[in-house]
């Protein structure tokens, strides 16, 4: 049986069309990178979230999994994350229905992701720290709208 605090994410579960906008990263800067993302339930305690982001020949480029559940004893939700490059991270994650975080604070970076929430559109924002969180700087903007 799917449990209250678990059930909250039935707002994510879908198909969406995501883009990534205003990332430090590329060139130029106003560059828009289109991408998808399905959510859906693994059994009942378990969300499985697949992002990927495409390349100028519409080719999967990046791809991005994560795992969240939750922990009833600590009263907490957890991110598993897992990339193409093998990257494994764990990351701290907050969800109320409509403000969604997701934080990391491991010794070579501190990483956030702030998002609202909607039926039909997240918007969001992933920031990193190099100095355990005294100042940040943002990766990129990140747009979810339902398919």
């Amino acid at each position: 049986m799917r449990n209250e605090a678990m059930r909250r994410l039935d707002v994510l579960v879908g198909s969406w069309r995501t883009t990534l906008s205003d990332a430090w990263f590329l060139e130029p800067a106003d560059q828009e990178v289109p991408g998808s993302a399905t959510v859906e339930w693994l059994g009942e305690s378990f969300v499985v979230f697949r992002w990927t982001m495409g390349d100028d020949d519409g080719q999967a480029a990046s791809e991005m999994v994560l795992v969240l559940g939750r922990s009833d004893t600590r009263d907490a939700y957890t991110a598993l994350y897992h990339d193409e490059r093998g990257v494994c991270r764990v990351f701290s994650m907050t969800f109320d229905g409509s403000r969604w975080s997701l934080n990391r604070e491991d010794p070579d970076m501190f990483q956030r992701f702030v998002a609202e929430v909607g039926p039909d559109r997240i918007i969001g924002r992933w920031e990193a720290s190099e100095d355990q969180g005294s100042t940040w700087r943002k990766d990129f903007d990140l747009v979810f709208e339902r398919s």
